[in-house]
């Protein structure tokens, strides 16, 4: 046993110095020659050390380090649940499919019920009010922040609305203290999709702990990552139970992977049309999935946990020193935080005046021609997508503004893997293109 644990020390000492070598083999950032990503992750020597531990460990479905990663999560945004998943999509459509269970009785969502979303943002916010015969009520948001407004919330309520579904953009919060007072009186679910939001606050709290449930994404390009991964959190224990069930094929049982008769009554359930005694390892209780995370993504998100505090500021920094050298630039409406919000910026958007003497496909390229990567807000106006076009729908008010965010919006970087050098890059290249096109 003990040459066994020094020739697993030798091979994560091996691995972190690894790890430092290809650090090392990396050249100094060129202008106009080293690609500039608008997002992507940030790992370390830990990082790596962590994965191949795991995978030294054969842990290779969920077990101690994702329950691990759940609690210490859940901790952290003062949720008592938390149930980590495949990927940031699951998890959306986990916590809203949750809202259909059986178990809540007169209050579950059904079929042709309304949620109220915004129409300028990412599909899988959206996807999950389809997927589930629900009806999207699709509202605009603002220019600047991104966001819409408890206003626009509440005017979109109908006789149908019975749940809402938002995301906070690009990091920056919606009103969502109001709206989730809105949804409080008018006793609608609220989702809180907090998926690009990490470490932002709204009125000093934290985002991703205003819902019934919130959602969070550890893709590459997100705060922290797993490579792939998300997660569901939740203090209505009801609520938790059923989005596990969900996500564990819908079974009925909550005994861990590898565990057996938690419950101490594992063969004297009687549900159904089983017969009594059936295994409770093998009762459905919902139409679930299997949408699990492994141990080696829970690792990984470990390591990158401890982190969290610094990428946060970092993205912060890279935001304010971009924003503070583009300030004044004619044409260009540069973002604004939401009134009473403290971002934890996932990027920094600009949208190019409709009336301006250059196009954003202009400037696009000129900065992708200068190896500055650009992202457009995602899919824009939604309603426009080729996917939705025919999907069941309701529109409040006007979509001008999301009409312009599909024409005439897009993002730069602000990640923590950008340096002062790179910032400064991006926002000279700005300058230098609305200059000599102004």
């Amino acid at each position: 046993m003990a040459e066994t644990s020094t020739n697993k020390a030798n091979v994560l000492n091996a691995t972190r110095a690894y790890h430092e070598e290809l650090q090392g083999a990396k050249g100094p950032f060129e202008p106009g020659v080293t690609e500039i990503w608008p997002s992507g992750a940030v790992l370390d020597a830990d990082d790596r050390a962590a994965l191949v531990e795991a995978a030294l460990d054969m842990h290779i479905a969920a077990g101690p380090s994702s329950q691990k990663f759940e609690s210490a999560f859940a901790r952290r945004l003062g949720r008592r649940k938390a149930h980590l998943t495949n990927s940031g999509s699951s998890a959306n459509l986990l916590a809203l499919t949750a809202l259909t269970s059986h178990t809540l009785g007169d209050r579950r969502l059904r079929k042709g019920d309304e949620v109220i979303t915004v129409a300028a943002g990412f599909p899988t916010t959206v996807n999950p009010i389809v997927q589930n015969g629900l009806v999207p009520v699709f509202i605009d948001v603002e220019l600047g922040t991104y966001n819409t407004t408890a206003e626009r919330v509440a005017q979109a309520i109908g006789p149908k609305t019975r749940a809402v579904m938002i995301a906070h953009a690009l990091g920056n919060p919606f009103e969502v203290a109001e709206i989730a007072q809105l949804a409080k009186e008018h006793e609608l679910f609220f989702v809180e999709d907090n998926c690009d939001a990490v470490g932002s606050t709204y009125g000093g709290k934290q985002t991703g702990t205003f819902g019934d449930l919130a959602t969070v994404s550890f893709y590459p390009a997100h705060h922290i990552t797993m490579g792939e991964g998300g997660i569901v959190v939740t203090s209505d224990l009801k609520l938790a139970r059923v989005v596990e069930s969900l996500r564990d094929w819908g079974r009925d049982c909550w005994c861990e992977p590898g565990k057996n008769n938690t419950c101490f009554k594992r063969f004297e359930y009687q549900m159904g049309k089983l017969p009594k005694g059936y295994d409770h390892k093998y009762i459905f209780s919902h139409v679930g999935y299997n949408l699990k995370a492994t141990d080696l993504q829970a690792a990984l998100g470990l390591t990158q946990l401890k982190k969290v505090d610094g990428f946060i500021e970092a993205r912060k920094h890279n935001w304010r020193r971009l924003r503070e050298s583009l300030d004044g630039v004619p044409h260009l409406v540069l973002p604004e935080a939401t009134a009473g919000s403290e971002p934890s910026w996932f990027g920094f958007v600009i949208t190019v005046d409709p009336a301006a003497p250059f196009t954003r496909a202009a400037l696009v390229d000129f900065l992708e021609g200068r190896k500055i990567g650009t992202r457009r807000l995602f899919a824009g106006n939604l309603t426009r997508q080729p996917a939705y076009i025919d999907q069941p729908h309701r529109i409040v008010g006007d979509l001008h503004n999301s009409d312009i965010i599909t024409e005439h919006t897009f993002w730069v970087g602000v990640y923590p893997g950008l340096t002062d050098e790179m910032i400064d890059y991006i926002a000279s290249s700005v300058k230098e293109f609305v200059g000599a096109n102004a």
